[in-house]
């Protein structure tokens, strides 16, 4: 069943399988559970694989089974539904653009007055929580006990990838200050990248493209030959990735609603 999935949705999979999610197919639907962050809406969603992608009854009907007492509504679709059904409902239609390269992607030079590395300390991995707090506070996006709840149980998990020897998590320091930082999970020979982020004031300076490259570099010397990123339609950051020689190979489509100050990951 996953082998028809788009390289977005497959590396999802792959990336939430290491992580112990669990799976069930469901035969013209998948269901993916995540006991361990319940938070993460993207990690606990039904991923419809047949079927007509428009019945929004039908297919709130199976997130409501599958999840009763869930404050979120995530549906991954096959194609793009008519939005009017799910907006009835209250959702949106979102989609996102899967890049992906065959070709080793581009490395831009590390900019002058900052350190680039891995995070691999007990502070590193606190100072990545505590940027993901900081800029939920900035926004006021997440009701600020859960998102920090969340930010911690994702950091757990995927430092455990790294721990693993599955995945490698970078940042870009400016006087110890974590401003950047990006992962990469490989998956035999494909390298998927995990939550490309810049505080606000050291955007447009080059560090997301340094640290794409030097993760890309990582997965390479591990056996990857393809690397995959997914980007939000709208976000102005799939430019930079298309420079970096990232090519448009697919798009992914979600009927979406969060948690009312709710994490949305």
């Amino acid at each position: 069943m996953t082998t028809d999935l788009s390289p977005g949705r497959r590396t999802d999979l792959g990336v939430l399988r290491l992580q112990g999610v669990q799976i069930t197919d469901r035969g013209d639907h998948l269901v993916i559970r995540s006991p361990h962050n319940p938070l993460f809406h993207w990690g606990n969603f039904v991923l419809v694989t047949g079927g007509d992608p428009s019945d929004a009854d039908r297919w709130l009907g199976v997130f409501a089974t599958e999840f009763p007492d869930a404050e979120h509504i995530a549906i991954d679709l096959p194609r793009m539904p008519d939005p009017a059904a799910y907006a009835a409902h209250g959702l949106a239609v979102e989609t996102d653009d899967v890049l992906a390269s065959t070709h080793l992607p581009q490395l831009r030079p590390l900019p002058d007055g900052y350190a680039a590395r891995e995070l691999r300390s007990d502070d590193d991995w606190e100072r990545l929580i505590r940027r993901n707090v900081e800029d939920n506070l900035a926004t006021g996006e997440h009701e600020p006990v859960g998102y920090e709840r969340f930010s911690r149980d994702q950091a757990a998990g995927r430092r455990a990838l790294v721990e693993a020897g599955h995945a490698a998590f970078f940042g870009a320091f400016a006087n110890q200050e974590l401003v950047a930082d990006l992962g990469i999970v490989l998956l035999a020979d494909t390298a998927r990248y995990q939550s490309v982020g810049t505080a606000q004031e050291h955007r447009r300076k080059g560090l997301a493209g340094h640290l794409l490259g030097i993760a890309a570099r990582w997965a390479a010397d591990r056996g990857a030959r393809e690397w995959v990123i997914v980007t939000e339609s709208t976000n102005p950051a799939g430019r930079l990735y298309r420079s970096l020689g990232f090519a448009e190979a697919a798009q992914t489509v979600q009927a979406y609603r969060a948690r009312p100050g709710g994490a949305t990951e």
